[in-house]
């Protein structure tokens, strides 16, 4: 018996890679999940530190919070992930929003509240989300913009934990997350409301992953559907699981289909037995490159987040990829019905339309109306599949204004209810108010203030049921005869804009393929890139898709200001020859960059997809 130890297994030799020190994290909204304590970059020394830039209105990341969940509980002991929370919209900066969102989302690490954007300037930070990677010794190692980049963060994680444990500069313990108590309330942000036949109301509690039926006081608990745990699971009223479910429509045969939404489900539910079952999607996310129709189990979906019947098929509102798609029930179907997947407000046939996080649904006999949350605007679509707008004009513009519909204003709207007179009602939901448009006149007003972040609303006789998801409750109004009147207030986007000079510009998307990943070109060029602008005549050249993460832009000096909108994905797969089915992984992301022209601006305009803008950070030691 040989008693000496084992020699231990040489650490693999660090990568070289570039090392920019980490700048303090500063908000002035302080800190979340922390049981009070304020935290500082040297807190996390000798740990993995990942900071997460979102925003609470962006379903993509919502996606990244979903992505992080597997990442944070495996490398418990040696990854911090930190939420920056960066607001887009103004309701965003309230610090108790920001509180209520951690909550609603299942957010279960630290999140520092910066209202004023100091943290996101100090990192350069251009879209949301961005996820930067700090080592355990303060340097930032990598930057991610969009989603997708998990596998790859996983890999840079375990790169840095065996390099650090190798220098003796790697520190395990448990990490500073503190949960919030939880709340005795009957609801939990609600998220929609549907009136059944009985009477009676079916609220998805979102937060709390069941549905809920209540009496027709709207208060009293009838049933609750579903364990209440984070899952995808068919069966009875208790075994069934749903994941943040949101959107609710009732079938012409007496059942429910639910938007299962952080599931990129759809599921049936049988009003009279309790019993759940799936109707559409496989429980995986869709990716560009993924079946855009087909039998509707074997289609991937992308945050289905509400449902209404119109036209004889289930539309659905997919946030996740800012297109409508459809559910035949007689055939087991799904298919695209309108949509690009590009994010912005573009009016036209289906197949040409751009939207923007679809999050609201109502049907008439001959229009599907539509709240476009983040072009804080209200569309439809007409029998011919033509998109139109009413209210709202882009992702920039929001706030609070009645009027004609061409100057009215809206914020971050998630819900919309059919009237009896032709009009519809607005779940105005990040101005916490209801508002109304009326086609025959095309002006707006305001039915009532005061709500907390409502999300949806039904009709009931004379009155209408607002879901206050914030304050977690159902609130019956009577439908005035006169409008509120309200101070009218325009905002702007919270980001301030890149200043750039006039003429030409060069625009560089950066991506570093992960550790033992290559760009996947077995099928022709692996990345693409999608140039355009508001106003159109800013560019005068440089506008279009090409495989080329580089492009020359020229901007037109007489547009003073505007919007480039960057549209970048590229494939990699894992370089090993020897695997005959390399895994393979798409990063996307999409960017709205606020630019003003001046000159001696700056002539480059460089975007993270993935890795480090070598050109703007040097390496650097200790």
């Amino acid at each position: 018996m040989n008693d000496a130890a084992p020699a231990p297994t040489p650490a693999p030799a660090p990568r070289k890679r570039a090392r920019v020190r980490a700048p303090e994290l500063v908000g002035k909204g302080g800190w979340i999940n922390t049981g009070g304590k304020d935290l500082k970059l040297a807190d996390f020394r000798g740990r993995t530190l990942i900071l997460d830039f979102w925003t609470f209105c962006c379903i993509n990341c919502l996606h990244v919070l979903d992505e992080l969940r597997e990442l944070e509980e495996k490398h418990r002991d040696t990854l911090v992930v930190i939420g920056v929370h960066s607001p887009k919209f103004v309701h965003e900066a309230e610090h108790q929003a920001v509180v209520d969102a951690v909550e609603r989302y299942g957010v279960a690490h630290p999140v520092l509240d910066d209202p004023d954007l100091a943290t996101w300037k100090q990192y350069a930070v251009r879209a949301w989300p961005t996820l930067v990677v700090i080592d355990p010794e303060g340097y930032v190692v990598a930057q991610h913009a969009g989603e997708g980049h998990a596998h790859a963060i996983e890999r840079l994680v375990e790169e840095l934990e065996a390099e650090h444990a190798a220098k003796g500069t790697l520190r395990r313990g448990d990490g500073p997350y503190v949960p919030p108590e939880p709340e005795p309330t009957t609801l939990r942000f609600p998220g929609k409301a549907l009136l059944l036949p009985s009477g009676n109301f079916l609220v998805s509690d979102t937060t709390r992953h069941q549905l809920v039926e209540l009496a027709e006081d709207a208060e009293t608990v009838v049933r609750r559907l579903g364990s209440g745990t984070r899952g995808l699971a068919d069966g009875g009223p208790r075994e069934a699981a749903f994941n943040e479910p949101q959107g609710l429509a009732l079938l012409d045969d007496g059942s429910v289909v639910v938007a299962d939404t952080v599931n990129h489900a759809l599921r049936r539910l049988d009003l009279a037995t309790g019993e759940v079952t799936t109707l559409a999607g496989t429980g995986r996310q869709w990716w560009q490159g993924s079946a855009t129709s087909g039998p509707a189990r074997e289609v991937d979906l992308s945050s289905p987040w509400d449902v209404a019947l119109f036209g004889g098929k289930v539309w659905i509102a997919m946030a996740g990829v800012h297109q409508l798609w459809t559910y035949d029930p007689a055939t087991g179907t799904v298919a695209v019905a309108a949509g690009t997947t590009n994010e912005g407000l573009v009016d036209g046939p289906g197949a040409e339309a751009w939207f923007a996080q679809p999050s609201g649904l109502a049907a008439t006999a001959g229009r599907l109306w539509l709240a476009d949350s983040e072009t804080s605007a209200l569309r439809w679509v007409d029998p011919d599949g033509q998109v139109h707008t009413a209210v709202g004009t882009g992702l920039f513009d929001f706030g609070h204004r009645d009027g004609a519909a061409d100057q009215a204003l809206l914020q971050h709207p998630l819900g919309v209810t059919a009237l009896p007179d032709g009009s519809v009602a607005v779940a105005d939901t990040y101005n916490h108010a209801l508002r109304r448009y009326d086609p025959a006149t095309g002006e707006v007003t305001t039915l009532a203030t005061d709500l907390r972040e409502p999300s949806d609303a039904v009709l009931v006789g004379e009155d209408i049921v607002v879901v206050e998801s914030a304050r977690h409750r159902l609130t019956r109004l009577r439908l005035p005869e006169e409008a509120v009147r309200v101070e009218s207030v325009a905002h702007r986007t919270r980001r301030a804009a890149t200043e750039v000079a006039p003429g030409r510009l060069s625009l560089d998307v950066i991506f570093q393929a992960p550790t033992g990943q290559k760009l996947d070109t077995r099928y022709g060029p692996s990345t693409r890139l999608l140039v355009s602008s508001t106003p159109p005549e800013l560019l005068l050249k440089g506008a279009g898709a090409d495989t080329d993460l580089s492009r020359e832009l020229e901007l037109d000096p007489a547009v003073p200001e505007g919007v480039l909108h960057v549209s970048a994905m590229a494939a990699s797969c894992d370089d090993d020859p020897a695997n005959e089915y390399p895994a393979c992984h798409v990063h996307q992301q999409d960017w709205g960059v606020p630019v003003r022209l001046t000159e001696g601006g700056a002539d480059r305009l460089p975007l993270v997809l993935a890795g480090m803008d070598e050109r703007e950070a040097a390496p650097q030691t200790p």
